[in-house]
């Protein structure tokens, strides 16, 4: 067993952490597993600007500087990795490209998403309820 998981967290599951109602939510677990460091956020330059970008959406409400401070707990316990090209594969949104190779980058991690239609079929491709239930197998120390 692991003590903790690296993982690219799509935008629409941070979006549902931070509007959600109930903390009780798979996208709030897994926001909370971020800040308790038993997930890893994986990320690039792109990814965080697309956070930036869709956070910001008035729509959302979210003040400026919670977004700075997930933001900030993404980097600081994140890990910045380049892209590892994906070949001959079409994404139906190609802003969904950057998670994905993102993702290939690192070996055993995963790519945590709400919108799993978005991408390829691959073991690595989870939702964030697949996410909470791999939380629960983790050895705290």
């Amino acid at each position: 067993m692991k003590n903790k998981y690296y993982a690219v967290i799509d935008t629409n599951v941070i979006v549902s952490a931070l509007i959600s109602t109930t903390l009780e939510s798979n996208p709030v677990k897994v926001f909370r597993a971020i800040l308790q460091e038993q997930i890893v956020p994986l990320y690039n330059d792109d990814i965080l600007d697309e956070y930036r970008t869709v956070l910001s959406r008035a729509k959302f409400h979210l003040a400026p500087s919670l977004i700075d401070t997930v933001l900030k707990a993404i980097t600081t316990d994140g890990l910045s990795l380049d892209r590892t090209p994906a070949n001959d594969i079409d994404f139906p949104d190609p802003k969904d490209i950057t998670f994905y190779e993102v993702a290939l980058s690192k070996e055993d991690s995963y790519l945590v998403t709400g919108n799993i239609r978005h991408f390829p079929a691959r073991e690595f491709v989870i939702t964030p309820a697949e996410m909470v239930r791999l939380l629960e197998t983790l050895v705290i120390f």
